[in-house]
C-alpha cells in the first residue's frame, strides 16, 4: 500500500509524461528545506552573530545587508526553479519569456545546467570531518566555528545542515527529468 502511494504519478499534470510522485514531492519540498538556512542567515546582515564566537570583523551594513538579503533570495529562487523539473513550464517555456515563450525546452538545456549546478552545490556545501574541529571543504581545511552555548550550536546545525542536501536533490530531480523526457522522445 505504501509503495503504491509513494510511486504513483499524480492524477493530473501539465507534463507530457507523468511525473513520479516522489519527484514532485521532493521538488516542492526543496524551497521549504532551504528556508531555515535563509532565515538563519538574515540576522548576520545586521551584525547579530547568532551565538557564534570568532574574531573576524563584520563588513559595513551598506554591504552586509544587500549581500545577505540577495543570497537568501537567490537561494529560494533557485530552489523554486527546481520545480520546473517536474512541471510543464520545464518542458515548454512560459509565454511571458521574450523570444522563447511557448517554445519547447530541449531536455539537455535543462538537464546539463541542473546537473552541473547540483554538483557545484554538493561541493560547496559538503565537508569531510578531519577531527580537532577541522574539516576539509572545497576551500581547503577550515576550522569549525565556536558557539556561546549548545543551544546556539544546535539551532545552527538544524538550520544549516539541509544545505548539504540541496545539490544531491537537484541532481536526482535532473536525472528523473531526463529519464521522463527521454521516454517522450522514444
Amino acid at each position: 500500500m505504501l509503495k503504491k502511494i509513494l510511486h504513483l504519478p499524480p492524477a493530473v499534470g501539465d507534463t507530457e509524461q507523468p511525473v513520479p510522485r516522489w519527484a514532485m514531492r521532493l521538488a516542492y519540498a526543496l524551497p521549504w528545506l532551504l528556508l531555515p538556512s535563509c532565515l538563519w542567515r538574515l540576522p548576520f546582515a545586521v551584525h547579530f552573530e547568532m551565538g557564534q564566537l570568532h574574531d573576524r570583523g563584520m563588513p559595513p551594513l551598506w554591504l552586509s545587508v544587500p549581500y545577505v538579503l540577495s543570497l537568501s533570495v537567490l537561494t529560494e529562487v533557485t530552489a523554486i526553479l527546481a520545480i520546473g523539473l517536474v512541471r510543464g513550464w520545464g518542458e515548454v517555456a512560459p509565454r511571458w519569456i521574450p523570444f522563447l515563450g511557448g517554445k519547447p525546452v530541449r531536455p539537455m538545456a535543462a538537464v546539463v545546467p541542473a546537473v552541473l549546478g547540483g554538483l557545484v552545490l554538493t561541493a560547496l556545501f559538503s565537508s569531510v570531518p578531519l577531527g580537532g574541529d577541522r574539516q576539509l571543504t572545497v576551500f581547503g581545511v577550515t576550522e569549525s566555528v565556536g558557539y556561546l552555548s549548545d543551544g546556539w550550536e544546535t539551532l545552527a546545525t538544524i538550520c544549516v545542515t539541509p544545505l548539504a542536501l540541496w545539490g544531491p536533490i537537484i541532481v536526482v530531480l535532473a536525472v528523473a527529468y531526463h529519464r521522463r523526457r527521454k521516454v517522450t522522445k522514444a
